[in-house]
């Protein structure tokens, strides 16, 4: 389920209109309305921790789609460090990461740990 269509579950849940989550979060009802239909546009992170708030859901079930989709107490849930980016070709990293198998994205981290290493010794070799 894509993150849209995870704001509007979470919402429909917590039986608000798009017109009464705007308000609770301080938005344009129009910004609520693209989160949940323009596949490109999705809510900054602290939009997102509203989202979650106002719709009491877990912000990892909301940004990821995984672990259940309610809690008791909102302020327990963290939030996934890497998994709620805003960046497109950051989202295509995640993506294309997780659809490889375990082995590849072993490799593929790797490559980048060793990349960035490499990288520090030249920035100190100059």
């Amino acid at each position: 389920m894509k993150m849209g269509a995870r704001i509007r579950r979470a919402r429909r849940h917590a039986g608000m209109s798009q017109a009464q989550l705007a308000a609770a979060m301080n938005v344009r009802r129009s910004a609520v309305s693209n989160w949940e239909s323009v596949a490109d546009v999705h809510p900054t992170m602290v939009n997102l921790i509203g989202i979650a708030h106002a719709c009491k859901v877990s912000l990892d079930w909301l940004g990821t789609g995984r672990g259940a989709m309610s809690v008791d107490d909102l302020d327990h849930v963290q939030a996934a460090d890497a998994e709620l980016v805003d960046a497109p070709a950051e989202r295509r990293l995640l993506v294309i990461f997780r659809s490889l198998p375990r082995h590849s994205q072993a490799l593929i981290l790797d490559l980048l740990e060793l990349l960035v290493s490499s990288r520090r010794r030249a920035a100190k070799s100059q």
